[in-house]
């Protein structure tokens, strides 16, 4: 996706909102603004966005019950943007489906290669996919390598993010094979995870709870404790 892609920014601090819409701007996105959860929900009524910047604390309905609300209607990558030392808030925005995460003051620049990151993650299942591929049984699920689709038993979609889908599309093509957390990350395209970043865990959690019987005895995707994790 090319930077002429749409960026909505909800935060309550309007120093940031214009800091950051400004660089955006110049980058050639197009950007719209919320102070809110309620004004963001209005804006996308408006236009959906490409990507959504939400911050986690703001008055009101803060940033994690909106990522709540938006994950039941919606796929659209959310950047979630916390405290530095907010780790509890990022381990539950990444559970709840965020995309990634940013801590404050942004760098602008850290900033903008994690949307370019989670725009292309956005746009890469189907590019990459070969027409010809087919169905994968994942648990109680099947994955849709055609069409970037996980589908339940009774054959309806259940919501995955886009780096969801990419990890379980490696998986696929390496059933059978253990892999470390930088065999996964290198594989699914994630370029913006940090050394010692453990958040493929929480991703692969979080995949878990979609598809097997049992969450917390998994039998589809297995840990290999001081390795990583198999399919298969």
């Amino acid at each position: 996706m090319s930077q002429d892609a749409s960026v909505l920014i909800c935060d309550d601090e309007p120093v940031l909102r214009e800091m950051v819409g400004e660089y955006l701007s110049g980058r050639g996105y197009s950007v719209s603004e919320a102070d809110c959860a309620k004004v963001m929900r209005q804006r996308m009524s408006e236009a959906s966005p490409d990507l959504i910047l939400l911050d986690i604390n703001m008055p009101g309905e803060d940033g994690l019950s909106a990522l709540r609300d938006l994950r039941s209607r919606s796929d659209v990558p959310v950047i979630m943007l916390t405290a530095a030392a907010d780790v509890v808030d990022r381990v539950v925005g990444l559970e709840m489906g965020a995309d990634d995460y940013l801590g404050k003051p942004v760098d602008l620049r850290e900033l903008e290669a994690r949307i370019k990151v989670a725009l292309r993650h956005r746009a890469q299942p189907a590019a990459d996919t070969p027409a010809s591929a087919g169905m994968v049984p994942f648990g109680i699920c099947t994955l849709d390598l055609g069409g970037a689709r996980l589908l339940d038993a009774d054959g309806c979609e259940v919501h995955l993010t886009a780096m969801e889908f990419n990890l379980l599309r490696v998986f696929a093509e390496n059933k059978g094979r253990v892999l470390n957390r930088d065999q996964l990350l290198e594989q699914a395209h994630d370029k913006s995870w940090e050394p010692f970043d453990r958040s493929i865990d929480l991703r692969i959690s979080r995949i878990r709870r979609k598809i097997e019987e049992n969450p917390t005895k998994p039998e589809v995707i297995r840990t290999v404790r001081g390795i990583g994790y198999v399919f298969g």
